[in-house]
């Protein structure tokens, strides 16, 4: 298959609005994809490289070799051109990638140039995430989309069981079943606005548990053999003695269960994600590194015991399991609603969540007792509650965007108020913007640029935008030393002055000892409107939400 054909298909699909058209392109894609084309052709049309990241930015790319005047690069040609460069390193590597990036580029055409260059940006946004490309596949190759979803979440590569459904057909998704010592993609949370809320949308039976803002594990035992794969499914089993420790010394010898590693300080409140996350990606001395910052895993589900699948239990049962294997101090704590129309389970149900911010964890998940664990996907049945914070910001700059936002401006540059009347950056984000949003700031921000060299544009800082965050962390990459946590825009504030937005003594003040704002004293201040959450864009999340 020509690339050409591909960022073809790339385009059209990011043009459809209707998931059906997406999914009626993709799956005509699929017809004419070969098996051993299918891992990179998924892996392209989801937005991300099959070589992972192999770290090309925008200054390797701003200034490509003249393109190809016809199409001749495959598919399978481009996959091994960045496999090859993917390797490339040691002394004289940075010219040596140049010379390959450039040889790849001038062998493709305009289109696929285009292409190219957004899939190593990470600006494939089309809305071909990995649900709509299985369920095209799953047309293509004549099989249920159900057992497809299946598959992928029991093997834990939706790669690997499309390439085996488009050359063995649906009789190939039978061999895919869970396996001790083979990840699975977890189950995530969709969000509700509060305990009460997410209680009568269930409207069952269900459990109130702490979320934990640590690091997403899933950890497999086969006899004294343990692996530890984190969220991304990738193995870190190396780096938790302690996670390996803790599964060797349950009471079985063949399960897997899901949880966090979390860290506590000594008055045993929660220490701050950023710390965990370096001692977890720490590959070097891991036993000065667990010295300086032990870890504490918290199991909260069970996929398997004794060797026998626990997926299709209700959670209920599963937590009976669960209880078997670890103690209570190992395990996440709960609280159980039994009558969600009772208003005093409500009511504890709500306090438990109060205890839960004061103890310094992240917020709660609302499980419905009688509900599956529905791997791979970010189920209804599972409902995350966190405090909502905001600060009024002005925006210094934007960033042009790609794929559907290509001519709009996107990505924002956010700055808080200086004590001299200037603005500290906090980060950025491309969250929350819809496209009347998108349309009207680019208009609006292009009245104010003061710059633009083609990437980024500079503007006066006049414009004041609400943001929401869920937390704030160190970052030394900003001069503040600090960054929001997952920003995202909930709308503009008109009626605000630049010199009306919050300080950044204010955002210095929220990273308090365990690195996450406060709780807020009161409801944040209505104005009758509502911005929907972004959803195009990669996620860097952990924890059992995703």
């Amino acid at each position: 298959m020509l690339l050409a054909r591909l960022a073809e298909v790339s385009r059209a699909v990011a043009d459809a609005a209707a998931r059906s058209r997406k999914t009626e392109l993709l799956a005509g894609l699929f017809t004419d994809t070969a098996p051993d084309e299918a891992a990179p052709v998924i892996a392209c049309l989801s937005g991300r490289l099959p070589q992972g990241r192999i770290g090309i930015g925008w200054s390797a790319l701003k200034d490509p070799p003249p393109p190809a005047a016809a199409p001749t690069l495959t598919v399978a040609a481009a996959d091994a051109a960045l496999t090859r460069l993917a390797a490339i390193a040691g002394p004289g590597s940075r010219a040596a990638r140049a010379r390959a990036l450039n040889e790849l580029l001038a062998a493709a055409t305009a289109p696929e140039q285009e292409f190219l260059t957004r899939l190593l940006l990470g600006e494939v946004r089309q809305g071909a995430l990995d649900a709509v490309a299985l369920e095209a596949v799953a047309r293509a190759a004549g099989a249920a989309p159900g057992a497809v979803r299946r598959a992928v979440m029991l093997d834990g590569s939706p790669t690997r069981v499309a390439a085996a459904l488009l050359a063995e057909g649906p009789a190939a998704l039978g061999r895919f079943r869970l396996r001790v010592g083979r990840p699975v993609l977890p189950m995530l949370a969709h969000t509700a606005a509060s305990v009460t809320e997410a209680i009568t949308t269930l409207g069952t039976a269900c459990v109130v548990e702490e979320k934990l803002d640590g690091i997403r594990v899933q950890v497999h035992r086969d006899g004294r053999t343990v692996r530890v794969f984190t969220r991304s499914l990738d193995e870190i089993t190396d780096r938790l003695p302690e996670v390996v420790a803790a599964a060797l010394g349950a009471p079985g010898d063949r399960f897997v269960v899901d949880g966090e590693v979390i860290a506590l300080d000594p008055a045993g409140r929660p220490v701050p994600f950023q710390r965990i996350a370096a001692r977890v990606g720490s590959r070097t001395d891991v036993a000065a590194a667990r010295a300086a910052l032990p870890l504490t895993p918290v199991f909260f589900d069970v996929l398997a015991a004794d060797g026998e699948e626990t997926l299709d239990l209700p959670g209920s049962a599963r937590r009976t399991v669960l209880a078997g294997l670890f103690p209570a101090a190992a395990r996440v704590r709960g609280v159980a609603v039994t009558d969600p129309a009772d208003p005093a389970e409500r009511a504890a149900a709500e306090e438990f969540l109060t205890d839960t911010l004061a103890r310094g964890h992240e917020g709660v998940l609302v499980k419905a007792a009688d509900a599956p664990y529905v791997a791979g996907r970010r189920g209804r049945s599972w409902l995350k509650v966190k405090p909502v914070h905001t600060l009024d910001l002005v925006v210094l700059a934007a960033e042009w965007g790609h794929g559907r936002r290509t001519g709009l401006l996107s990505n924002l540059h956010l700055g808080a108020r200086a004590a001299d009347g200037s603005f500290v950056m906090l980060g950025k984000t491309f969250k929350g913007l819809t496209d009347q949003i998108l349309r009207e700031q680019t208009r609006r921000l292009g009245e104010l640029a003061v710059s633009d060299d083609g990437f980024t544009v500079r503007v006066r800082p006049e414009l004041v935008v609400e943001i929401a965050y869920d937390g704030v962390q160190r970052s030394p990459r900003y001069p503040a030393g600090v960054t929001l946590r997952f920003a995202r825009v909930v709308r503009y504030r008109p009626g605000k002055r630049a010199a009306d937005a919050d300080p950044v003594e204010r955002v210095l003040d929220a990273l308090g000892p365990d690195g996450r704002p406060a709780p807020p004293d009161g409801p944040d201040e209505p104005d009758g409107t509502e911005s929907p959450d972004g959803t195009d864009g990669p996620r860097d999340r952990t924890g059992p939400d995703g």
